[in-house]
């Protein structure tokens, strides 16, 4: 018997979807990279914004056609979805929703007509991505209850993973080749705080007990609540070598009446003061945030401030949103309304001016020297695709293309200068000199 799996959405649901296919093997099921293979097509969804809703039920709809399969369909749009679903698609043979994860031995039981019980186990995860570099989720669900975001919904409060089972974890993902250890949550700067027992251990120490681990290369942390980055962590990331100084901080926006409506802690002076206690305390940091236009009430006036704080701070990475109305959400029966044309031109306005400021950067780097880890080779560029800490390896910021006379092995850092930069990405040759640590 063989199964394919299409994964959809996030770091967060990839995650889940490895651990659903760590299950599969424990059956003996055989993974397939080919549907026209498969016996069994899963479907991991998302369903956190509409674009991601419609994504997922197009790909149901289309995977459909396949007659002679076994179709399940699980993750979040299932559980938020799963009566309608069942009613509208009733071609789909098992919808599968995130509060039964833990029953998954009985849908495998029924695959495969086995009297065996296997859990989905994080020692077992089978890793989907290049095998160096790994994410690993530290926490699931989120109490902080933003206006717009259904995340509780569906995921959930906030709860921590036990500190030693994710250390249990990095060393299998290590041993299986992973270099560089990326930790994911909703809010990861709220890492331990929730534990019952008294664990004194935070986010701080989990970086350092990772770090530490043989074969440990980079160690990188997503998700920041501006408010929880504590001095504690701060001071982790910047002695830490193999910590990556790179911050990636949702502020979502600048008005404060919007931070307020839209159910963000802080204000927009706090903001610009995380921010510069930040660049003060670590100079060579990196900040990526993320951004939402167009949400309920919002005025010209709030949208001028957001404009005017993404023009000073010149954040070195940003990602943008326009608003999306979800559902059982707090921001759904929030009005006025903001017309989808107006939040669609203030979304370009800010890209726009985005884009400026990343090509600036990105030119300021030319002639400096860098540690880049190798992700693959572009056959059309004749070129490595590399990274250096700067980016992310979410396929969010950009890229460095390498040129180098000799062959690179993939998964390896390497020393390279930067030559030429545009928007979002920069080329680069490889430097005849010894990696050096000072260069993360």
């Amino acid at each position: 018997m063989k199964l394919g799996l299409i994964s959809l959405g996030c770091a967060k649901n990839r995650i889940d979807s490895e651990l659903f296919l760590g299950v599969a093997k424990q059956y003996n099921v055989e993974l397939t990279s080919s549907l026209d293979e498969a016996d069994i097509i899963a479907i991991n969804t998302c369903g956190f914004i509409e674009s991601a809703k419609q994504e997922a039920i197009d790909t149901i709809l289309e995977i459909c056609d396949y007659q002679d399969k076994k179709i399940i369909v699980m993750g979040c749009l299932v559980e938020r979805y799963q009566q309608s679903l069942e009613e509208s698609i009733p071609e789909v043979d098992f919808y599968f929703p995130i509060k039964d994860y833990n029953n998954i031995d009985e849908l495998f039981k029924k695959l495969t007509s086995s009297t065996l019980s296997y859990k989905m186990d994080y020692t077992k995860r089978v890793v989907t991505t290049s095998k160096h570099s790994v994410y690993l989720r530290i926490a699931e669900g989120c109490d902080n209850k933003c206006a717009y975001c259904a995340i509780p919904l569906i995921r959930g409060k906030f709860r921590s993973r036990d500190f030693d089972s994710l250390i249990e974890e990095t060393r299998v993902l290590v041993a299986n080749g992973a270099k560089e250890i990326t930790l994911i949550a909703q809010d990861t700067t709220r890492y331990g705080t929730d534990f019952k027992n008294k664990d004194p251990r935070r986010l701080e120490h989990l970086l350092r007990a990772i770090s530490e681990i043989d074969n440990v290369e980079w160690v990188r942390v997503l998700y920041l609540y501006p408010d929880e980055i504590t001095k504690e962590i701060l001071l982790e990331i910047k002695n830490n070598k193999k910590v990556a100084k790179y911050f990636d901080i949702p502020i979502q926006h600048a008005s404060n009446k919007m931070l307020s409506t839209m159910n963000r802690r802080g204000s927009k002076e706090l903001i610009k003061e995380h921010i510069k206690y930040i660049r003060d305390f670590i100079p060579e940091a990196i900040i990526r945030t993320t951004l939402i236009t167009g949400f309920p009430t919002e005025e010209e006036t709030d949208f001028k401030e957001l404009l005017e704080l993404v023009k000073e701070t010149k954040f070195e990475r940003l990602g943008c949103f326009t608003f999306s109305n979800e559902e059982d959400t707090a921001s759904y029966d929030m009005y006025p309304k903001v017309h989808a044309k107006t939040a669609k031109r203030r979304y370009n306005t800010i890209m726009k001016e985005q884009e400026k400021i990343s090509l600036e950067f990105n030119q300021s780097l030319i002639g400096k020297k860098f540690n880049c880890i190798i992700d693959d080779y572009d056959f059309d560029k004749f070129a490595y695709i590399g990274r250096n800490y700067m980016f992310a390896p979410d396929d969010v910021d950009g890229c460095i293309y390498i040129y180098s006379p000799i062959e690179l092995e993939i998964g390896s850092i390497v020393c390279v200068e930067i030559i030429d930069a545009s928007t979002y990405d920069l080329d680069a040759k490889l430097v005849n000199i010894k990696k050096d640590d000072t260069l993360f």
